[in-house]
């Protein structure tokens, strides 16, 4: 069983994905946040740190790329072989916001199963990539996806990494296990569940029902609980749960503010803090008052609060 770390935009880049496997464990793979497909006179690989091997010596990576013409999403892979060695690439088309479906990329280019096949035919037929794709159901029915999978079905794809919603319900509702039951008997390719796995009941009773996968992707379920890898691993994550978190935290703060600085770290603070929130048991009142803080030292301060109140709980 494989346990990956999913591509959260904005969050899940080198400096968090390496900060975090020192102090939580479970974790043993991970797809990057995406990047913009390009035609390689427009490619910089230079600026492209989040995929630089040096700042991925720990844990193992598939870029991920966002794109919707065949010859960029070609060009990107053939840079990203020739610069990086990289031998596996993950096509993005299951990001549900708005900015991305309208530009017809992410789940925006679903209802369009030609398309997705074209692409998929120039990647593996114009380059050696083990190439894969990070789909939903569809974007306003799963008939989008199945007739995506009955397209793909005679192409060597590495894996479909499937979350059981719609594009129009964004995160919205509950995930539809019965539409995903038809996709998983549907098609042969491998498939790596991604999708509300937030404690280890409902990996349990995800795992009875669709024995056959063996890859699952953890993403604001790890957020919101660091431990859960371990939980589902049972590795004995009681163990100093607050204080292996409290340094995890004060790391990777420290690594932001050098990054960015403290007014630029702050807002991603805040965004953490909204998945964090959960874990210290913060109510909605809390986790207000703290989004509204807008100085770093009085924000980090109030978290100290927070986890010395949460150890007397």
């Amino acid at each position: 069983m494989k346990l990956w770390l999913a591509p959260l935009h904005g969050i899940t880049y080198y400096n968090f994905r390496n900060c975090f496997i020192r102090y939580f464990h479970g974790i043993n793979g991970a797809i990057a946040p995406f990047m913009a497909a390009q035609t390689k006179d427009k490619l910089n690989s230079k600026k492209l740190t989040d995929l630089f091997l040096e700042n991925n010596a720990t844990l193992s990576i598939i870029p991920q790329i966002m794109g919707n013409t065949p010859e960029a999403i070609r060009d990107t892979i053939t840079v990203l072989i020739e610069t990086f060695g990289y031998e596996q690439f993950n096509w993005n088309i299951g990001c549900p916001m708005n900015p991305i479906v309208r530009k017809k990329r992410g789940c925006g280019v679903m209802p369009d199963a030609g398309l997705i096949e074209d692409i998929v035919n120039e990647v593996c037929g114009k380059t050696s990539a083990r190439f894969s794709l990070k789909m939903r159901l569809g974007l306003h029915s799963a008939e989008e996806g199945l007739e995506v999978l009955q397209r793909l079905s005679g192409y060597p794809i590495d894996f479909l990494c499937i979350h059981p919603r719609l594009g129009v319900q964004k995160y919205e509702g509950k995930v539809d296990l019965d539409a995903f039951e038809i996709f998983y008997q549907t098609t042969h390719h491998k498939i790596i569940y991604s999708g509300d796995i937030n404690d280890v009941d409902f990996f349990v009773q995800l795992q009875k029902r669709f024995p056959k996968i063996e890859n699952w992707m953890l993403g604001r379920g790890i957020l919101q609980n660091p431990f859960l890898g371990e939980e589902i691993l049972d590795d004995n994550p009681v163990h100093l749960r607050e204080h292996r978190f409290i340094n995890f935290y004060n790391e990777y703060s420290q690594i932001l503010i050098s990054l960015l600085g403290e007014r630029k770290a702050l807002s991603s603070f805040k965004e953490l803090w909204h998945y964090f929130a959960v874990f210290w048991k913060l109510d909605a009142l809390e986790l207000q008052q703290l989004l509204r803080i807008n100085d770093y030292h009085t924000f980090n301060k109030n978290i100290v609060e927070q986890t010395l109140l949460f150890s007397r709980r």
